[in-house]
């Protein structure tokens, strides 16, 4: 985790996380305060890295399902 005031991303399902990068990306527009804009692009960041992270995770386990078995036809 980069931002140290945020929850833990972990326990968030995706489409939480999507919702909560949406409403910081509004606020973000919001506000003309640049340290409040760098702290919310370091909790954007975060949730960004996170949901990166778990596309990843899904797309190995995709690729580990899909091994030689299904390549290899014995009949």
């Amino acid at each position: 985790m980069i931002h140290p005031h945020a929850e833990s991303l972990k326990d968030l399902t995706d489409s939480q996380l999507e919702a909560k990068l949406y409403k910081l990306n509004g606020m973000y527009f919001m506000t003309e305060n640049q340290d409040v804009r760098q702290q919310m692009i370091l909790l954007m960041d975060s949730i960004k890295l996170e949901l990166e992270e778990r596309q990843i995770t899904k797309k190995k386990q995709q690729q580990d399902n899909n091994g030689l078995d299904d390549l290899i036809n014995v009949s």
